[in-house]
């Protein structure tokens, strides 16, 4: 189980490290080709967003990795989970199905983390 969680937590934060990082250093009308929905959300949402995701990435591996206040990886992780919510919630509005896969998959990844980091396997157990 600490295997996989391990595995899981360094998928995710590479996939939301590079996401956020894109969003936040991409011009949005480079952005904007890639990501239709950035036309629809002030620049600064945009930044924003990338920026929780790039937090979230980070969350989901340095405290769990350096063993400094564990209880912030599974609670990134829900922080995570809820940002694919409402993702894929604003994707069910507008009518755009194929977008909410990913955050569907991202999501439960990110809930399983939080289970597991929070429940199963508390990361301070020896």
């Amino acid at each position: 189980m600490k295997i996989a969680l391990w595995i899981v937590q360094g998928l995710l934060a590479l996939m939301f490290a590079f996401a956020g990082f894109t969003k936040m250093t991409t011009p949005i009308s480079e952005l904007a080709l890639q990501m239709p929905w950035v036309n629809d959300f002030s620049e600064s949402m945009v930044r924003f967003v990338g920026a929780v995701e790039l937090l979230g990435a980070i969350g989901l591996l340095l405290p769990a990795l350096l063993r400094i206040k564990p209880i912030l990886t599974p609670l990134a992780a829900l922080g995570l989970a809820v940002t694919m919510l409402f993702a894929a919630v604003y994707h069910l509005t507008k009518a755009e199905y194929q977008g909410i896969g990913i955050n569907v998959v991202l999501g439960g990844l990110a809930l399983f983390v939080a289970w597991g980091r929070y429940k199963k396997e508390p990361i301070l157990a020896k």
